[in-house]
């Protein structure tokens, strides 16, 4: 089974267990497409109509177009999961934390805290280990209080079946045991995602000009670029972003044809290059379907990561939240020494 047959047919929503997802901040769906796929029934809030209405009319589920706020009544849930969005703070700012209402994260601790899950998970920028490192280290301390114990890794979506080099971090709170899924050897090309059409001219092809051409050549000489950034049909993609599949700029998001004409990059190999099957249909102008893309968690690896998450939450609490967190008071003592 090849790459496209391979998605169209795993990434399908069928409910086998009982048990309802939360997805806060679910943009268009592609975290819980993943989760429906690995058998759950999921309620998404995202404040984006437009992607509340990809997200509804794809699923079938429930998908709230709301602004969530830390007064915001929940369904009951035993799993939540998310995209927070995560609003960098610099050293000269306000550095508010965890109590700026610009972040998604206070919200999603206060859902957690409310509802007390089994599991939860949430995905965000790598920058989050980094740069903002100071601040990751909050939030976590704030889920660790609520009695979890917390696993975390970058993972890169190319090693787990998705046609795109694109690193996130991954998060998941649980009282006892998670394992991540294990990578897979072979990487798929943009060629087995998009070969079909990558080399054609379907209808409402758009093609650089000579000056973004000019302007290309200028900014890939600037940034020591040894090879154009074009799609290449035997190599996995580079991430897609919003910014480089909707904006004319220099890295956008583009194929060179035969004739050496560079065209855009339509919709659908965009969904594909994400592991959006060809059945999922995207709502709004351009720029909206563009940016619900670039945005969402590739449906692959969320299926995957749905998959693991599942064999967690079956198991059996190993520990009482008094346990976690004496276990990580001592943990915290030890580090104070050194």
């Amino acid at each position: 089974m090849d790459y496209i047959e391979y998605i169209n047919s795993i990434l399908k929503p069928k409910t086998t267990e009982k048990e309802v997802i939360l997805d806060l901040f679910a943009g268009c769906g592609g975290l819980s497409l993943g989760f429906e796929a690995a058998g759950y029934k999921t309620i998404g809030f995202e404040m984006d109509k437009a992607a509340a209405v990809t997200y509804q009319n794809n699923l079938g589920s429930d998908c709230h177009a709301i602004k969530l706020d830390l007064d915001f009544v929940y369904p009951d849930a035993e799993i939540i999961i998310g995209g927070p969005p995560c609003q960098p703070f610099s050293v000269g700012g306000y550095q508010k934390g965890i109590e700026d209402a610009r972040d998604g994260f206070p919200v999603f601790i206060d859902a957690v805290r409310k509802l007390q899950p089994k599991v939860f998970m949430f995905e965000n920028v790598r920058g989050l280990l980094y740069t903002n490192k100071w601040y990751f280290h909050l939030v976590i301390n704030e889920l660790s209080k609520l009695g979890y114990i917390i696993d975390y890794r970058l993972l890169n979506a190319v090693n787990y079946g998705v046609p795109q080099n694109r690193e996130r971090l991954f998060v998941f709170g649980h009282r006892a045991k998670f394992n991540f899924p294990k990578p897979q050897l072979k990487k798929v090309t943009v060629g087995e995602a998009i070969g079909d059409i990558m080399f054609t001219v379907p209808d409402g092809s758009k093609f650089l000009t000579e000056s973004m051409d000019t302007y290309v050549a200028k900014y890939e000489k600037a940034s020591s670029c040894i090879n154009p950034r074009d799609l290449y049909a035997d190599k996995p993609a580079r991430t897609l972003t919003c910014r480089n599949l909707a904006g004319a700029t220099g890295d956008m998001q583009r194929v060179r044809l035969k004739d050496g004409r560079r065209r855009r990059l339509l919709h659908r190999e965009a969904a594909r290059l994400q592991s959006f099957p060809d059945w999922y249909e995207f709502t709004g102008n351009e720029t909206q379907q563009y940016n619900q893309i670039g945005n969402a968690v590739p449906p692959l690896l969320a299926y995957q990561l749905a998959l693991a998450l599942k064999e967690c939450y079956k198991m059996d609490e190993l520990y009482t939240k008094e346990e976690i967190l004496e276990k990580d008071l001592q943990a915290n003592n030890v580090l104070t020494l050194f």
